[in-house]
């Protein structure tokens, strides 16, 4: 089973920026996009954006767009995060997963099993 490790989170001010790394322990022929979600406290787990491998074409959530920016390195089995314009309620944990294709993981299903994920916390 594809493994996942998130990295780069931490505190920041409102308007500031962060940048999230996920690595893949592999990158299996399902795995045809890798995506972001978020968990903040007493919420459910939510989809934030998503990446193809092969062509790069990237969806996010309505949320984030114009202020995140999903990106990936083929080489390295690792996607990134930019996180720039952060709000108080980017706040939560933010995990990474993969599944077969972009639509599939937009609507969560995914096949990886969850890491630890990186806190991202703004204050205001």
């Amino acid at each position: 089973q594809v493994q996942l490790v998130e990295s780069g989170g931490g505190l920041v001010q409102a308007g500031g920026s962060l940048r999230l790394s996920c690595a893949a322990s592999v990158r299996t022929i399902s795995s045809g996009a890798m995506g972001w979600f978020r968990q903040a406290p007493g919420k459910e787990r939510e989809f934030v954006a998503v990446i193809t491998w092969t062509e790069a074409v990237t969806y996010y959530e309505d949320s984030v767009k114009g202020r995140f920016t999903i990106s990936r390195d083929n080489a390295k089995n690792t996607v990134y995060l930019q996180m720039n314009s952060l709000k108080p309620e980017d706040t939560a944990v933010y995990y990474c997963n993969v599944g077969r294709s972009l639509d599939l993981v937009r609507r969560g299903f995914v096949f990886g099993s969850w890491g630890q994920g990186t806190q991202v916390t703004v204050s205001s």
